[in-house]
């Protein structure tokens, strides 16, 4: 799992903008560091095209509230000039699933336990290198169902890349 920094400052204010307050006007200044990051990790040879970005699921509720889902419109963004690297909404939550915030490490984790699943008709994904992506790891939770999720429905995912880490 890789992180483009700490989730404080200007990067935390940025995150609870576009998520809580619609702010879409942040998403393509928090899709540049990602765009860098895959460029560089693409360069060290930790990633290789094609590759697959895969955001990792929000509540529907919450993606309504928002006006879509932010993580998938920030790595859309991310990718939009790059060729060999899409974007596929393979995972969402099931239904009452109930927001993590404010729960400890194993709250998280019995929370989030079989909340994540395969979407229907997901996008087959074209081979190469998977790339699971989220605004923020606090616990990893999200992150390790998800990964168990892909991996069992037969997607390797190479690494996972957030943009904060609290």
């Amino acid at each position: 799992m890789f992180a483009l920094g700490r989730y404080a400052g200007a990067r935390r204010q940025a995150i609870v903008a576009v998520k809580e307050r619609g702010r879409t006007d942040l998403i393509a200044p928090l899709a540049v560091p990602l765009a860098g990051a895959l460029h560089r990790l693409l360069c060290w040879r930790m990633l290789d095209l094609p590759l697959t970005l895969i955001p990792a699921p929000t509540r529907r509720s919450a993606a309504r509230r928002r006006g879509g889902d932010p993580i998938e419109r920030i790595a859309a963004a991310a990718v939009a000039r790059h060729p060999g690297m899409t974007v596929a909404a393979a995972l969402r939550m099931r239904a009452l699933t109930r927001d993590s915030v404010g729960l400890g490490s194993g709250a998280r984790e019995r929370n989030i336990s079989g909340g994540v699943l395969l979407r229907r008709g997901r996008p087959q994904l074209g081979g190469g290198d998977v790339l699971l992506v989220d605004d923020v790891v606090t616990t990893g939770a999200t992150l390790a169902e998800s990964v168990r999720v892909l991996r069992s429905g037969g997607v390797p995912v190479t690494a996972a890349l957030v943009i904060a880490a609290a």
